[in-house]
């Protein structure tokens, strides 16, 4: 199959996650995208799990990448970047606000060079505003903006916040990033001119708390029980999810409890909610009585959705995935991993990973040979 943005040329000079993962959906659609480091690398080619020096998880977030080295302190160095930067595409960053404008690399020097180039600039906050220059990574991120709160309220009797390490807003913001990126390039179609893009962490990490950003407005009484949390079996625990006065017929069906049907308390969603413990207690005690997997067969054959918790080694087994092609296999100096492909499958365009994570400025020479000196590229 074609690839969607073939011939599209990306300069990345992202580190850590949200850049370097937006870059790569777009590297995996086929754009040829060249990522800068400074000499001592990106800050995530030392994380663990390391094999002979290469690290797998710089490896998913950098893989189907050329990678250059450009000491950016050096005046030739940025020279060589606006050369880039004449005949790319796009540019993805995620300095802290104005440390490219110091650099002489922000938008309005490079597009002034380029004004077909589509910039984005990925932040904590956002370029400008009171809390524009606060450092931020992900963790900071998520306390800010309420969504480690907001996931504490669901855990009833308990008042100190999560420890975690997944870091959400960092994939989050960019996905949006590669979605604002492709949006751009679709408009520059009809104008001919590129723009700049702001995305915030800050904001891509609110956008997850739905109903939390409505309820705070208004005054909704708090639920006995959580509608969504785990529900204990014999031997562990299943997640079910009752989404639907449908979901809830077959609900009480699976557990022969059509009894519940005309129980005052759970007759319609609103005495549901203001009983929301009860009902959960009565699942309880059926689900107690049984096993996990023949809670989820039940469950499954009713069609009530509903999951065991598992691990993500577990996880990555499922016979879905493999169905799919959810993952592919990688190649960098310390041999093969799995990475895995972008969720979505297109049917005239191919969306995989690039099957090598290239080791640090394997392509300097390569690349800075095919720009020329007014930075258009070469032949």
């Amino acid at each position: 199959m074609t690839e969607a943005f073939s011939g599209i040329r990306v300069l990345d000079f992202t580190s850590t996650i949200a850049g370097p993962h937006c870059a790569r959906l777009l590297a995996d659609l086929g754009a040829d995208v060249i990522k800068i480091e400074p000499p001592d690398g990106d800050m995530m080619r030392s994380r663990l799990p390391l094999r002979n020096g290469a690290s797998t998880s710089f490896g998913q977030l950098n893989a189907g990448k050329r990678s250059i080295v450009l000491d950016l302190k050096l005046p030739e160095a940025v020279a060589a970047a606006k050369r880039l930067a004449a005949g790319a595409d796009v540019v993805v960053e995620n300095f802290r606000p104005g440390v490219m404008a110091r650099l002489g690399l922000d938008y309005p020097t490079l597009a002034a060079l380029n004004p077909r180039l589509i910039y984005c600039a990925i932040s904590g906050y956002g370029q400008t505003g009171p809390s524009a220059n606060r450092p931020a990574y992900a963790p900071v991120i998520h306390a800010a903006a309420g969504f480690d709160l907001g996931h504490l309220a669901y855990q009833p009797g308990r008042t100190r916040p999560d420890n975690c390490g997944i870091y959400v807003c960092d994939v989050l913001a960019g996905t949006y990033a590669f979605g604002a990126i492709a949006t751009a390039l679709h408009q520059r179609h009809a104008s001919g001119r590129g723009q700049f893009i702001d995305l915030s962490l800050f904001e891509a990490t609110m956008s997850l708390m739905l109903t939390e950003m409505q309820t705070a407005q208004f005054a909704v009484p708090p639920m006995p029980r959580p509608i969504y949390g785990p529900i204990e079996t014999a031997d562990g625990f299943v997640m079910v999810a009752m989404g639907s006065e449908r979901i809830f017929q077959s609900l009480t069906a699976a557990m022969g409890r059509s009894d519940l049907l005309n129980d005052p308390r759970f007759a319609d969603f609103t005495n549901r909610r203001a009983h929301w413990g009860e009902l959960m207690d009565e699942l309880e005690a059926w689900s107690r009585a049984r096993g996990t997997a023949d809670c989820v067969a039940a469950l499954d054959a009713a069609g009530v959705p509903a999951s065991p918790y598992r691990s993500v080694r577990e996880a990555m087994a499922d016979p879905q995935l493999a169905h799919r092609g959810a993952f592919a296999e990688v190649r960098d100096e310390g041999g093969t991993f799995k990475a895995l492909n972008p969720p979505f499958r297109m049917s005239g365009s191919a969306t995989r990973v690039g099957a090598r994570a290239a080791a640090l400025g394997e392509h300097t020479d390569a690349v800075l040979r095919e720009v020329s000196a007014d930075g258009m590229r070469g032949g």
